[in-house]
């Protein structure tokens, strides 16, 4: 049995409504960073966490916390998302950190196949963060 964890882009949860579908469908037929599991029968996913966010001076720590709730419960591997892989400019800090803070956790960069090149993500993602967004001043103002 191996018990893991999965590390999500706040962004791409919080802002973009990501729901790790595409982690999970992977994880459960054993494709993209998952293979490795192939010939173990019980996958045992103990838990999904965001990071803490695009890093303040209190990224290192705040993410530091957050991967502690999930050692709490013995976890073997910590993959980051597809989002984190492709998206994330501190992925390799944060590897880092977390391999020299958990030397017993396997860290993994990747969950779900990819589809498209990770710059193709890139694009797509930008253009969902740069579309018109409206907010209650706009309804106020009359404006939507």
């Amino acid at each position: 049995m191996a018990r893991i964890g999965i590390l999500s882009c706040s962004n791409a949860t919080q802002e973009l409504g990501c729901s790790s579908v595409s982690c999970l469908r992977d994880m459960r037929k054993r494709k993209g960073a998952f293979e490795r599991y192939k010939d173990i029968e019980q996958l045992d996913l103990i838990g999904i966490i965001n990071c803490s966010g695009c890093p303040t001076l209190a990224g290192p720590e705040k993410l530091l916390d957050r991967i502690r709730a999930l050692t709490e419960f013995r976890i073997d591997a910590i993959h980051f998302t597809y989002c984190m892989d492709a998206l994330c400019p501190f992925k390799n800090k944060y590897k880092a950190l977390l391999e020299k803070e958990f030397p017993q956790i396997e860290i993994i960069i990747g969950t779900h196949e990819s589809h498209i090149t990770h710059e193709q993500f890139r694009d797509k993602v930008k253009d969902l963060f740069c579309q018109q967004k409206f907010s209650m001043v706009d309804v106020i103002k009359g404006r939507k």
